[in-house]
């Protein structure tokens, strides 16, 4: 009877824990990687005001030789819009859209995951002396209750291998 009041009182401190401590975390979490790219901003750019340049650097289409791509809107810039749906659960299904461009400076686009949720990310392009520094930043909202709040503390880790790699095919590609 002792170990069960015991394992009770246990059980209960711990949703305690998870509950309050989860509601003390952030709700908004943000990811920032950078890279050096020694080329000029206005040769990266291109790179990042399209979803078909995208798709050609992306860390996560390559996972899924069979991942369908629909493009729409104009080709480039604000409005300019990929779909892609995927079985593989590493790419899954969604959209992506470019909600701001300024040439040489930066690109907005919004993300949709479906049921995963939605997300802002960035590209910022910083030139010094013919050297680029890109700026891939990702925003997300966790959600209002404690276990999407406990797994924003790892999506630090979850995104980070795959946002330095695609930085570093960016890289690759407009240097090579």
């Amino acid at each position: 009877m002792r170990i069960l009041k015991w394992f009770i009182v246990l059980v209960i401190v711990l949703a305690l824990v998870i509950g309050v401590g989860g509601m003390l975390l952030p709700r908004e979490v943000t990811i920032a990687r950078t890279i050096d790219v020694n080329t000029p901003a206005d040769q990266v750019f291109p790179h990042l005001n399209a979803m078909q340049a995208i798709a050609a650097w992306s860390p996560w289409l390559d996972r899924d030789p069979n991942v369908q791509l629909t493009y729409s809107g104009p080709d480039v810039g604000v409005g300019n819009k990929l779909q892609w749906a995927s079985d593989h659960p590493q790419v899954g299904n969604g959209t992506q859209e470019i909600t701001a461009s300024e040439p040489g400076k930066h690109v907005t686009t919004a993300l949709d995951f479906g049921e995963m949720g939605v997300a802002k990310a960035q590209f910022i392009l910083n030139e010094s002396s013919g050297v680029t520094t890109v700026i891939w930043t990702l925003d997300t909202d966790m959600g209002a209750g404690p276990i999407g709040r406990w797994m924003g503390l790892m999506m630090d880790r979850w995104v980070d291998g795959d946002h330095e790699t695609g930085l570093q095919n960016l890289k690759t590609l407009v240097e090579g």
